[in-house]
């Protein structure tokens, strides 16, 4: 006869929270009633069991063996690179050169002695190849169904109450991680201990939703109907999410697609289809427009196989396009496709983009806030540095202006229908290499990009600029324009000049307009512009035109420091080093 030692009473785990954390609420532990008690072999101990395994999925790309995983850190060769891996953020490392070519053969030789840790959190120290082999061999396959349950979770610390025979309560067991509570379940199973989960406990699904359960029945419930609800990625393709054709159609139909890279037959063709957008809609149709505003339209259609999922693009005219691709990876925002033969597509998704672009909605784009000009090429010269601090303003009936020196300079623009797409004219006085035909070939909320009809080369971007929902623009403008500045120091890092001296005695006033003025020693002054903007962090534009020494001070600079009486301004290369370094002080 079975004694009473073999029954388990599971209450919720999450009340020993309340005896370790910061929560004010105090669990009640009471004495379980009969009905509440299951025996060791019930579902719901093995429900619970099964949650608390380790899963050794998320290595698979090292060890390809679900049911267990190596303790970091461990020394891997990969394609003869010797990489030391201390973190999961590294096995993106080892899938990065997995795929930088699709041709070559990958193999990755794990440097022994390692640590193994099992689906029970045991330790086992391995000593070569043949030894994990025997411990790989005993896991299931590839997205094999095993024990472990990966789609809940229990909230920790939990706690548990232990009684004797007569079921009063003895002593209280704080539970803080997987590997305690598979421990302690191990005993109740082995008739041990009787003990209870002490209620409510919360659970935590693999979306990240918590669940509050309040007794053994919720608690079975809840984990029996989330057990399955999520895809364990138990394969050894890491980085591939797994996605079924559903969640692939759904994923590719979610927004537009950005062409980033592009290779047919081992050649780039990145400069003929960079920027493209494909959109991919219900029924099999995708349309791709190109930057010119035309829009083509073809068939795509996905499927999986054993070598993963597949996507079938067929148009008439875009042949570089028509293949049946694979999807060998899938970020965030990102999916990467190849096929046999040096072809490879990268797309970036970008929910912003307008797809189906009108004139109104051209019009409603240009008359939000002002626009920097970030880019002008016109006949191979670079002119932006023309447009520092000189922002554009479109105004309905087809006015635009351009802010100089605090002053705006009127003129006038039009949107016009050219094919598919639509041009964008501009014509200011004085500004010669802005009165082309533009055509739009890149449309978001914040972004417009555009190349002169007839000379792709000319190329014109611009970027919304939106200070009055900007709280730390207004605080930069605020202090700027409330005192005098005066330079106290500029440094060029090539051969460590410091030429304060060529600004000492001049002093500077910024305007609300957006112009700022220059005494000099002699009280004579000139003008310039200047801007405080947002692009990867907070920027100051100055422009003083051919106004020596000032003139040298033409840049869109880098606020590394600012505060009611000196900013730090600076200009950093592309290598990440520092070029130069501006500071201006409130002068007294």
């Amino acid at each position: 006869m079975k004694t009473k030692m073999k029954f388990l009473i599971l209450l919720p785990f999450f009340a020993l929270l309340m005896l370790t954390s910061c929560q004010d609420e105090v669990t009640e532990i009471t004495s379980p009633t009969e009905t509440e008690a299951l025996v060791a072999e019930s579902n719901l101990t093995a429900l619970v069991s099964a949650t608390s395994k380790r899963d050794g999925s998320i290595d698979n790309i090292i060890d390809k063996a679900s049911c267990l995983s190596i303790e970091l850190p461990v020394t891997v060769v990969v394609n003869n690179l010797e990489i030391i891996v201390d973190s999961e953020e590294d096995f993106d490392t080892i899938e990065a050169i997995f795929d930088e070519f699709e041709d070559d053969d990958d193999y990755l030789e794990i440097i022994f002695p390692i640590t193994i840790i099992t689906a029970d959190h045991e330790e086992i120290v391995i000593q070569n190849a043949d030894q994990l082999e025997d411990f790989v061999e005993d896991c299931r396959g590839e997205n094999e169904i095993d024990d472990d349950i990966e789609c809940i979770d229990f909230k920790y610390p939990i706690s548990f109450s232990i009684y004797d025979a007569n079921f009063q309560v003895i002593d209280v067991v704080s539970i803080e991680n997987d590997r305690q509570l598979h421990r302690f379940i191990k005993r109740v199973i082995n008739a041990e201990v009787f003990a209870s989960l002490n209620f409510p406990v919360t659970m935590v699904l693999f979306d990240g939703t918590e669940i509050v359960v309040n007794n053994n029945m919720e608690l079975e419930r809840t984990i029996e109907e989330a057990k399955d609800a999520c895809d364990e990625d138990d394969d050894n393709d890491y980085g591939d999410d797994d996605f079924t054709k559903e969640r692939l159609d759904n994923l590719l139909m979610s927004c537009p697609w950005v062409v980033r890279e592009f290779e047919r037959n081992a050649v780039s063709l990145a400069d003929n289809y960079f920027e493209y957008v494909m959109i991919f809609k219900e029924e099999n149709v995708v349309k791709v427009r190109k930057r010119n505003g035309d829009i083509l339209t073809g068939t795509w259609t996905t499927r999986v196989s054993d070598r993963g999922a597949l996507i079938k693009l067929e148009f008439e005219s875009l042949v570089d396009f028509t293949l049946e691709w694979f999807v060998y990876d899938l970020e965030s925002g990102r999916i990467k496709l190849y096929q046999e033969g040096g072809n490879r597509i990268i797309l970036k998704k970008n929910c912003d983009i307008t797809f189906d672009v009108t004139k109104e909605r051209v019009l409603n784009y240009l008359q939000e806030c002002l626009w920097r000009v970030t880019r002008l090429k016109v006949d191979g010269m670079d002119n932006e540095k023309d447009y520092i601090g000189t922002p554009l303003k479109f105004f309905e009936n087809n006015v635009v202006k351009i802010r100089i020196n605090g002053e705006f300079i009127q003129g006038t623009y039009d949107v016009l229908a050219h094919n598919n797409g639509f041009i964008l004219q501009i014509n200011l006085e004085g500004r010669p290499n802005l009165q082309l035909e533009w055509l739009i070939t890149f449309l978001e909320p914040g972004l417009i990009k555009l190349e002169s009809l007839g000379n792709p080369d000319n190329k014109l971007i611009l970027e919304r600029h939106c200070p009055d929902a900007d709280d730390d623009l207004k605080y930069i403008d605020a202090i700027l324009i409330t005192n005098d500045w005066e330079v106290t120091r500029y440094y060029i890092a090539e051969g460590e000049q410091e030429r304060d001296d060529e600004f000492y005695m001049y002093t500077l006033n910024f305007y609300e307009s957006g112009r700022v003025k220059v005494t000099d020693p002699n009280n004579e002054t000139f003008g310039g512009s200047w801007l405080s903007y947002r692009k990867s962090g907070l920027n100051l534009g100055l422009y003083f035109g051919d106004n020596a020494p000032f003139n040298a001070f033409n840049h869109r600079w880098k606020i590394a420091e600012i505060t009611e009486s000196r900013i730090e301004l600076k200009d950093w290369s592309s290598d990440g080093s520092i070029e130069r370094i501006l500071v201006l002080e409130k002068k007294v």
